[in-house]
């Protein structure tokens, strides 16, 4: 008879392979993350962040790649955000599940596997050649709004779905409306989720290259710093240039999520 391995042991080995993949994505990407910085921080300097670039981006700074970038996600998440979160709550509050819902849902789930290339594309012939915007950070914001909102709607809707029904129940046998359900009882206790979609979209944004070329175009004076980037290392530019300007990437999007995270915990201290 074959000999059957016990359940504590196999569940042991289980987590063992787990933690070991786990603990090896984790090391490789702080390898990563290390080796930028350690190649890119030497090389920012005050000048490096407020001079625009020169010479193909050789000389000079990201001052303009940076207000780019900022521009461009800006206007992306303040669009997508109100759409994706508003769909979120009619999918999961005020809609059953039926063949329009599910629709809606197949829908968003397609769009967020679609390659970002394919959003440029579209965002250049219906904002640039169609509507006339031309290559700027308007037609690349519409763009990048079109491709993160199915991101923020599933996020979401997620986020709300995992609230206790409790908190509904406990609201409404207190009179409260469904409106105020949601604003008082809801949204405060979903908030923390919304946002880590909202994060995961920004990030998103701030290192989408190909859609951005499409939209806002590779002029120097309108490089997103995704772009620079890349302009820098495919074209043999300046490698120094480059890992600095990755590092401000990387130190740009830990920001975000360190001001967000502290923005969360303050929205949800007052809410208690």
């Amino acid at each position: 008879m074959k000999r059957r391995i016990k359940p504590q042991t196999a569940e042991k080995i289980a987590k063992g392979a787990i933690w070991t993949i786990a603990l090896m994505v984790i090391g490789i990407l702080i390898a990563i993350i290390v080796y930028i910085l350690y190649k890119g921080l030497p090389v920012i300097n005050w000048s490096f962040l407020t001079e625009a670039p020169r010479r193909m981006g050789k000389e000079g700074g990201i001052s303009s790649s940076i207000i780019i970038t900022l521009s461009v996600t800006a206007l992306a998440v303040l669009i997508a955000m109100p759409f994706g979160i508003g769909t979120a709550f009619y999918l999961a509050e005020y809609t059953r599940d039926n063949i329009i819902t599910r629709i809606i849902r197949f829908s968003a789930e397609s769009l967020a596997g679609i390659p970002s290339i394919v959003y440029g594309l579209f965002g250049y012939i219906f904002f640039l050649e169609i509507l006339g915007l031309g290559w700027s950070v308007l037609s690349g914001g519409l763009t990048l709004a079109i491709m993160i909102l199915p991101t923020i709607i599933r996020t979401s809707e997620e986020a709300i779905l995992a609230v206790s029904k409790t908190y509904r129940e406990v609201s409404f046998s207190l009179g409260g409306t469904k409106w105020q359900t949601i604003r008082k009882a809801v949204f405060p206790s979903a908030v923390r989720g919304i946002t880590n979609g909202i994060i995961l979209s920004v990030g998103r944004s701030v290192a989408e290259t190909a859609a951005v070329i499409l939209t806002v175009g590779s002029d120097l004076k309108m490089r997103t710093m995704a772009i620079h980037f890349y302009q820098l290392v495919m074209e043999g530019i300046s490698m120094e240039n480059a890992y600095g300007t990755a590092a401000i990437l990387i130190i740009l999007i830990f920001f975000i999520n360190v001001v967000a995270n502290m923005l969360i915990d303050r929205f949800i201290a007052k809410g208690r």
